[in-house]
C-alpha cells in the first residue's frame, strides 16, 4: 500500500492525469493490438448490416439493464421489453430506472454529435438523465464507500472546489491528450472519474455511459453497440479490487489490462450476437416468405427485430396496411409459429421468442 494511504481520509491528494508512470509496458501494448483489433471485427460487422441502427434500442437496453444490475437494480428482460412496447405503464421502480439509464444513453450520444466533447456538464447531464432530477456536483461532505459489511474502503475528494478542479483536469486530458493510445486512455478516464466520484449517487452508472460515449468520439466504433456492462457484472469484485491496486498501489497495469480485456471480452461477444440475431433474421425472412408470402415484407421482418416485443401500432407506424390488415398479418404470424402472443391490459403484444431466447444468453 502506498505509505500513508488511509481510505477513511478524502482523497483530495489523488493525482491529476497523466500518470507519471510508464503506462504502455509490452504486456499492455500486446493486450491493445488485441483488444483493439476485435473492436475493429465488430465496428466492420455493425457498418456492413443493411440497417446499422436496426438493433441499437436491443442493445442499449441490455446495456441499460446490466449497468443498473451493478448497482443492485434488478429487472427481467421480458418486464423490460415489455414496458417499452406496451401502453400500459409498468410500475417497478427497477425498470423505469433502467429506462431512464437507456435515456441517458442515448441523450448523451445526441450530445457528442452536436458538441463532439466530453465535458463536466455532459456528466451533470448524464447523471441527471439517470435520477430524473437535478442533482450537481456533490456538496455534502462525509462520503465514503463501504462495502457488505459496513467498513470503508474508499473516501472520495471533498468540496465542489476539489471536484471541480479534478474534473476539469479530466476534460482536457479526454478531449486533449493524444499521445496515449485511446484504449488506454478509456481506462486512465474510467479510473480517474470513479475516483472523483464528482456525484452523491449515479456515478457508476454514468461512468459507463461515458465509456460508451469515448468509444464513439474515438471512432472506434461508429454505432456505439457494445454491452460493456456484461462483463464488470460478471467480474465486479476484480473490478474494485482493480480500482482500489490503482489508488492504493499505484498499480495502473493490471487495471489496464483488465479495461482492456472487457473491450476484446464483450467485442467478441457481440460479434457473436450479432451474427447469431442477424442470420435468424435471415432465416426468418426466407421461411415467412415461403409460408407468408402475402404476409412477408422486408419492413415487416425488420419490425420483428428492432425489438423482441411488437404489437399491430407499429406496423400502422410503418404503413404496411390498414389497422384491420396489419392485426391479421400478425394473427397469421402467430398461427405459422413466428411469434407468440400475450394480452397487456387492453392491448396484445407479440414475442418474437427465438430473439428473445438470444438475448436471454448470458
Amino acid at each position: 500500500m502506498m505509505e500513508n494511504f488511509d481510505r477513511n481520509i478524502s482523497y483530495n491528494d489523488l493525482p491529476l492525469l497523466p500518470p507519471k508512470k510508464l503506462l504502455e509496458t509490452t504486456k499492455v501494448l500486446r493486450k491493445t493490438i488485441v483488444a483493439s483489433r476485435a473492436l475493429a471485427h465488430l465496428n466492420g460487422m455493425l457498418t456492413n448490416l443493411p440497417n446499422p441502427t436496426l438493433f441499437l434500442d436491443t442493445i442499449h437496453l441490455l446495456e441499460a439493464k446490466a449497468s443498473s444490475e451493478i448497482e443492485n437494480i434488478i429487472t427481467t428482460n421480458d418486464d423490460l421489453y415489455k414496458s417499452l412496447v406496451a401502453d400500459k405503464r409498468f410500475d417497478s421502480s427497477a425498470t423505469k430506472e433502467v429506462l431512464s439509464y437507456k435515456e441517458a444513453l442515448w441523450n448523451g450520444l445526441h450530445e457528442i454529435e452536436v458538441r463532439p466533447f466530453i465535458s463536466t456538464n455532459l456528466c451533470i447531464d448524464i447523471v441527471q438523465n439517470i435520477k430524473k432530477n437535478t442533482a450537481g456536483i456533490r456538496t455534502t461532505p462525509g462520503t465514503a464507500l463501504k462495502n457488505a459489511k459496513g467498513k470503508t474502503i474508499y473516501t472520495p475528494p471533498a468540496g465542489e472546489a476539489v471536484i471541480r478542479e479534478k474534473l476539469a483536469n479530466l476534460e482536457t486530458f479526454i478531449n486533449e491528450n493524444n499521445t496515449i493510445d485511446p484504449l488506454i486512455k478509456m481506462a486512465l478516464m474510467h479510473y480517474q472519474f470513479e475516483a472523483i466520484h464528482p456525484f452523491s449517487d449515479g456515478n457508476g452508472r454514468t461512468g459507463r455511459i461515458l465509456l460508451l460515449l469515448y468509444l464513439k468520439l474515438e471512432n472506434l466504433l461508429d454505432t456505439p453497440a457494445i454491452y460493456l456492462s456484461e462483463y464488470i457484472i460478471k467480474s465486479k469484485a476484480d473490478y474494485y479490487n482493480k480500482l482500489r491496486e490503482v489508488t492504493e498501489n499505484n498499480n495502473w497495469e493490471s487495471w489496464i489490462l483488465y479495461m482492456l480485456e472487457m473491450v476484446e471480452f464483450t467485442a467478441n461477444k457481440g460479434l457473436k450476437r450479432l451474427k447469431e440475431v442477424t442470420e435468424l433474421m435471415e432465416h426468418m425472412a426466407t421461411e415467412i416468405k415461403e409460408k407468408l408470402p402475402k404476409v412477408y415484407t422486408k419492413e415487416l421482418v425488420e419490425i420483428l427485430f428492432r425489438l423482441p416485443y411488437t404489437k399491430r401500432q407499429f406496423l400502422i407506424d410503418e404503413k404496411l396496411g390498414t389497422p384491420k390488415t396489419v392485426g391479421n398479418y400478425l394473427k397469421d404470424l402467430e398461427n405459422a409459429g413466428f411469434l407468440t402472443s400475450e394480452k397487456v391490459g387492453k392491448e396484445k403484444l407479440y414475442l418474437n421468442y427465438r430473439l428473445m431466447a438470444i438475448l436471454d444468453q448470458s
